[in-house]
């Protein structure tokens, strides 16, 4: 059994995560001591540190484990000596574990993260037609999660369009006899968003760092569903937005605590308490 962890979180705009606390209290509900550590690059002391530096010095102190957030979920893969094979072909990391001997491994927990909190939270809501913002890192899980939960046309839009287009046939390739995929450009979103069913944000915009919509939410129908991968704030200005019309929303709290729920387990082998790390990551208010 793990007698301790050592863990951190590195991405942009951080400070603020709810994570630490579910792992930490985690661990300690599993009688292991745990130490989790916010390495947010918004942090002028971080500003000229990259992220192969911030990596191989998380080893050398002792780390057993990393989250990635955003900007850095594909950056990392590079970085790593091994990838677990669902994160390579999603091509999108955002948990390592480092062994004893400093070794790296990548995984992706954000997929079955997404999937389980939408199952949860938007249960029976129709999937023939589906609209996602953002091609990312984020966006290439939750891509995957939707194509798993049998999506029937998946739109992607992207600010880079060629993004959007090699997850759309990364998509397609992955489940020939299932979901379809393509890409457009924003130009084109609000059109795909009025007809859409449901729609989901995987970009960074409606953080505290990135306020805002990424869709003109004047477009959207009353019967659209509409989820939001972010999670703090817990209701983003897309999701009060769609709300006041009438939507049905998903915040981005099954994804975070299920995702974190995964990671735990890979990071200490013990089973994590849902309901536990539910309630730690509710505790924090919206």
């Amino acid at each position: 059994m793990t007698s301790s962890l050592l863990l951190g979180l590195i991405g942009d705009g951080i400070s603020a995560s709810r994570t630490p606390r579910m792992h930490e209290n985690e661990g300690a509900a599993h009688s292991i001591p745990t130490i989790y550590r916010t390495i947010d690059i918004s942090n002028p002391r971080l500003a000229e540190v990259g992220l192969e530096e911030l990596l191989t010095g998380a080893v050398r102190l002792g780390f057993d484990g990393l989250n990635i957030t955003h900007p850095f979920k594909q950056q990392v893969i590079g970085l790593l000596d091994e990838v677990d094979p669902v994160a390579a072909r999603i091509n999108s990391v955002n948990t390592v574990v480092i062994d004893s001997t400093g070794r790296t491994t990548g995984f992706n927990t954000d997929v079955t993260g997404f999937a389980a909190g939408f199952r949860a939270g938007l249960d029976g809501a129709a999937t023939e037609a589906v609209v996602q913002i953002g091609a990312g890192g984020a966006g290439r899980a939750v891509g995957f999660a939707l194509a798993e939960l049998g999506i029937g046309e998946l739109i992607i839009a992207d600010t880079d369009v060629r993004r959007a287009e090699g997850l759309a046939a990364d998509i397609v390739e992955a489940t020939p006899v299932g979901t379809r995929a393509k890409a457009i450009g924003l130009d084109e979103l609000e059109g795909a968003a009025a007809s859409a069913q449901g729609i989901v944000n995987a970009t960074p915009v409606g953080m505290k760092a990135y306020p805002g919509t990424p869709v003109d939410t004047s477009v959207i129908g009353s019967d659209t569903w509409v989820a939001d991968v972010v999670y703090f704030p817990l209701e983003t200005q897309l999701l009060a937005e769609a709300r006041a019309k009438g939507c049905r929303t998903l915040d981005g709290s099954g994804m975070a605590v299920n995702q974190a729920i995964d990671a735990f387990e890979l990071f200490s082998g013990q089973k994590a308490d849902p309901q536990r790390m539910r309630e730690t990551f509710l505790s924090f208010g919206a």
